[in-house]
């Protein structure tokens, strides 16, 4: 059987549309030669449907004080990673979030402060750029902590035994629980639904990298005895991991008003997108979006993205 680290790597290296990596070319080509890796996720992904959509990517630099030409920028993305920015090539549209190799590697790990990278890096994403294999394989590495980190979670929450894919089901549950997201109930059920087949491979070559005892037969996952109080572990962080994941929301989208030119026309389409509302910029939020921000974000709350 594959190894966790080998399905990653093969998953990462599936082609996508030639459009996206030529875009991910042009985003590497603006951060000073600190672009190491450029990775594609998120819903263009999985229906392969570019026009008219906001493209997902992460791009991951050496360090922040040689990508930016501002210290104010790489401060904000040491203090409150990550940044993110508006991009567009060709007719296409994207954002954009930065971060080191150190700070992609760690968040995508238990120790995170919270789940909002190791939650995404889960899923299916594609390496569409990289500086040099030894990028290449550090991006094989940290995402290799994510699927671990998310179905550990999940696995304190089990009563005996569940099922592989419904151990993804609950993990992905957690995880939207824990950030202010404006997505529908049915969302994580219909990310696995999407490629079911690949969330059953990942999830047994996951689990021998999970610290919860657990033993799998056939398709059932079984608790063994928690002879070192991890169950315990796990169940007590998570009321801090969902406060502070709600917090560091609100905190992000305050510094987006600063860093990301139209972060709250993208705010706006990302609630109604997801949330099916209509929700219209006017011109004053666009000239205050600190100030809008505040008045979108209760949207979020009231759309029944924090559960």
């Amino acid at each position: 059987m594959p190894s966790l680290t080998q399905l990653i790597a093969e998953e990462l290296a599936v082609p996508v549309q030639a459009g996206v990596s030529e875009f991910a070319a042009h985003i590497a080509a603006q951060f000073n030669g600190a672009g190491r890796a450029v990775l594609f996720y998120g819903s263009c992904l999985r229906t392969e449907q570019l026009q008219g959509e906001m493209l997902d990517f992460y791009l991951i630099v050496s360090d922040y004080k040689t990508a930016y030409g501002k210290s104010w920028l790489a401060t904000w993305n040491r203090r409150l990673p990550p940044n993110v920015f508006p991009f567009q090539h060709n007719g296409l549209i994207a954002k954009v979030a930065v971060l080191s190799e150190n700070d992609f590697h760690n968040l995508n790990r238990p120790a995170a402060s919270a789940v909002s990278v190791w939650a995404r890096f889960a899923q299916p994403s594609r390496l569409v750029w990289c500086a040099d294999e030894t990028a290449r394989h550090a991006a094989v590495i940290s995402i290799s902590g994510a699927a671990p980190t998310l179905l550990n979670a999940a696995l304190a929450f089990v009563e005996r035994e569940v099922d592989v894919l419904d151990l993804w089901q609950s993990g992905f549950q957690m995880t939207y629980s824990a950030e202010l997201r404006a997505e529908r109930k049915d969302r994580p059920s219909s990310v696995i639904a999407f490629d079911p087949e690949r969330y059953s491979r990942f999830g047994v070559a996951a689990l021998y990298h999970t610290n919860i005892a657990n033993e799998l037969r056939s398709s059932k996952i079984l608790l063994l005895p928690d002879v070192d109080g991890r169950i315990a572990q796990e169940k007590n962080r998570w009321p801090g991991l969902r406060r502070r994941g709600k917090l560091l929301t609100i905190a992000r989208l305050s510094k987006a008003a600063f860093t990301y030119a139209g972060g709250i026309d993208y705010l706006a389409w990302k609630i109604n997108r997801h949330a099916g509302t209509q929700i219209i910029i006017r011109p004053w939020q666009r000239k205050w979006p600190l100030v809008a921000a505040l008045f979108l974000v209760p949207k979020l709350w009231a759309k029944g993205a924090v559960r």
